[in-house]
């Protein structure tokens, strides 16, 4: 028998969905949500079919699913093209002139694109790089940060049949140069500068450091975004303003097979390299537009605002491809949520009248920790929906984004997905879901997911263990790029005989067979004989009205196998009372019995550790795995791994330094 993670998060409130809302969603009741669940579960190949036949293919394909163990082709010998499926056809109805983009930066311009406009851009931006000799096949990395330009060098990508590597823009020279060389791309598109925290981040100088070790690359195209025109370099840099406006503005979409692949995104390996996972066209833009539109409840009439930079995957899926699919008004933000003050998102909120929000559960325990004030100033009534991303949102956390922003009438949904999956496979659809504050609910239609042991056996209700997919869906991945057996060894290996793809979380289901994420696999610990996953235990802390932010992560203990490790960040007022009054240790074990008081002795963490900040990744995720290193003191012999997507060095190396006080 194989060992199980023993689950000791309890959280017992339901949300039921408002009539008001559920009279108005698509999908409108939990009767109307099981039947398709039911009906999508008997033919899940069917049931995409029936969603691909939303899109607009050029050729239709031949086999919806063919599936070769653990390699997938979805809709096989069928033709269509992306950008034409997010711009092109909208010109045929009244969305032509409706906004497809509503963009603000940083120091608060505001400019908007209809579709019918970005669509011209789009086209121009394709005949640049078809002159620069970009051809279908051919990578094309993008290093921007969060204008209009970088969503046309997508769909002009997108066009052409180029296949775009798009690096988020906080990334460092090195890693910009690690991910160009991986994919072997031959054009980069970048931007002089950007905006951030009132700072200009100059994007042009990493990328000049990162080409000049990267001889694939022959031509950069530079958006000039500040007032002072750049220095360039001769035959290989050419400015966008001196080209894209005169370029003109037809560009026949290639008709692209649908297993064309669309784009190489990089994500941290614990070890080694960045993983480069490739997304095919077909049955990506199928799960991506059909997810947008029943979680988000998506309505002509929505402002949409994800708030993921799109070098990540959330900004692919759900700021571009699946909105844009669905002739959505998506608005753009450049900068930081808190500049110039901890209250511009609620401001951009109020001033455009967003519908959704769609952030990330470390943005909220930020926006908590900068106090109640700020979204109290401002008018949000406009929000109708709420959405969550990223990592597990801890309960708390959720029931202040609930009261809070969306005093108590806008649904949230809370999903779950990765880098790897393309798309949303698990959350609670809104109008149809009773939520509970810290689960993702339950899979998608057309998503066959389980919680199962080692063994592959599934596990009982409330019992921990690993979340796995077991039926191909079209926006899985298909390989890692240039690494098949990589692809293999991480995601299938340990499942093979089953022919379950692994996720990488530890979950459990619970009664109603909602799935409960206890964090990721690598940080199940093992205490005294029972397997505790270290995300119920971090929410357990931050249920406390002191704590804003909480990591756990162990370190060998030779009577009970592993001791607990807590790093807890404080809020504003608890930690200048502690501080201030030498109470430090006198909290420390508060929070320690805090912890016993509401999960159990078993959960109490050994030691509590005061921070500051938390090793963040740039898209807001916790680096436990340092944390580990810190603990067990081998990070002061070098850090190990990929830490290409580490925010601040600094965080690390405040930590190492308390660790040998």
């Amino acid at each position: 028998m194989s060992e199980s993670i023993d689950s000791v998060l309890k959280e017992k409130r339901k949300f039921k969905p408002s009539a008001a809302f559920a009279k108005n969603a698509i999908i409108g009741s939990a009767t109307k949500l099981a039947a398709l669940q039911k009906k999508a579960a008997k033919n899940p190949v069917k049931f995409w079919e029936e969603q691909a036949r939303t899109l607009d293919w050029f050729k239709p394909w031949k086999k919806a699913l063919v599936w070769k163990h653990p390699f997938a082709k979805w809709f096989a010998g069928g033709r269509l093209n992306i950008a034409y499926n997010c711009l092109d056809r909208h010109l045929k109805t009244p969305r032509k002139h409706k906004a497809a983009l509503i963009w603000e930066g940083e120091p608060g311009e505001v400019r908007t694109l209809t579709y019918h406009q970005l669509y011209l851009e789009v086209c121009r931006v394709s005949n640049v790089l078809k002159n620069l000799g970009v051809k279908k096949g051919d990578v094309v990395a993008i290093y921007m940060g969060m204008i209009p330009e970088a969503v046309m060098a997508m769909l002009a990508c997108a066009r052409i049949g180029a296949t775009h590597n798009l690096v988020f823009g906080g990334f460092s020279a090195e890693a910009l140069r690690d991910r160009i060389h991986d994919s072997k791309a031959v054009c980069l598109i970048t931007q002089d500068g950007a905006y951030r925290r009132g700072a200009v981040v100059n994007l042009i100088e990493a990328a000049d450091r990162a080409v000049a070790q990267c001889p694939t690359v022959k031509n950069v195209l530079v958006y000039q975004r500040m007032s002072t025109r750049p220095t360039m370099k001769d035959g290989r840099d050419h400015l966008w303003q001196d080209l894209v406006p005169k370029a003109p503005t037809e560009s026949p979409a290639e008709k692209l097979d649908s297993e064309h692949p669309l784009f190489i995104l990089y994500t941290s390996g614990s070890t080694g390299k960045p993983k480069g996972i490739l997304h095919t066209a077909g049955g990506y833009l199928t799960q991506v537009a059909y997810t947008s539109k029943i979680v988000f409840d998506l309505k002509d009439e929505d402002l949409y605002f994800c708030t993921a930079d799109i070098g990540w995957v959330t900004g692919h899926s759900y700021v571009v491809y699946g909105p844009l699919a669905n002739g959505t008004t998506v608005f753009l933000y450049e900068g930081a949520p808190n500049y110039p003050r901890p209250d511009r998102f609620w401001d951009m909120i109020e001033r455009h009248k967003v519908t959704i929000f769609y952030t990330a559960p470390t943005a909220i325990r930020a926006f908590m920790r900068a106090g109640d004030e700020f979204p109290k100033k401002h008018d949000m009534s406009s929000l109708r929906l709420l959405g969550t991303v990223g990592e597990p949102i801890n309960p708390e956390a959720w029931i202040w984004y609930h009261e809070m922003i969306g005093a108590k009438r806008c649904p949230i949904v809370d999903t779950w997905w990765q880098t790897e999956t393309g798309s949303i496979l698990i959350s609670p659809v809104p109008g149809a879901t009773v939520t509970k504050p810290g689960t993702a609910t339950q899979a998608l239609p057309g998503i066959i997911a389980d919680v199962v042991r080692d063994d592959g056996t599934s596990c009982k209700a409330n019992e921990g263990g690993s979340l796995v997919i077991k039926h191909p869906w079209p926006s899985m991945l298909r390989t890692v790029f240039g690494d098949d057996q990589r692809y293999v060894e991480t995601y299938w290996r340990k499942f093979a005989k089953q022919g379950y793809y692994l996720a990488g979380d530890s979950a459990r289901r619970d009664e109603d067979g909602y799935f409960w994420i206890m964090g990721r696999a690598d940080d199940v610990v093992k205490i005294s004989g029972h397997r505790l996953g270290t995300a119920e235990i971090e929410s357990a802390l931050v249920a406390n009205h002191k704590v804003a932010e909480a990591a756990v992560v162990a370190k060998p203990d030779d009577i009970k196998g592993s001791a607990l490790v807590a790093f807890v960040t404080l809020k504003a007022d608890a930690a200048k009372a502690a501080l201030g009054n030498g109470r430090v240790h006198h909290l420390k074990e508060e929070l320690r019995a805090w912890v016993a008081k509401e999960i159990g002795p078993i959960a109490k963490p050994d030691e509590v550790r005061f921070t500051d900040a938390l090793p963040k990744t740039r898209s807001g995720k916790i680096m436990r795995r340092l944390l580990r290193e810190v603990v067990t003191g081998s990070v002061k012999t070098g850090v190990k791994g990929d830490t290409t997507t580490l925010e601040d060095f600094s965080v690390l190396e405040k930590l190492r330094q308390g660790d040998e006080e």
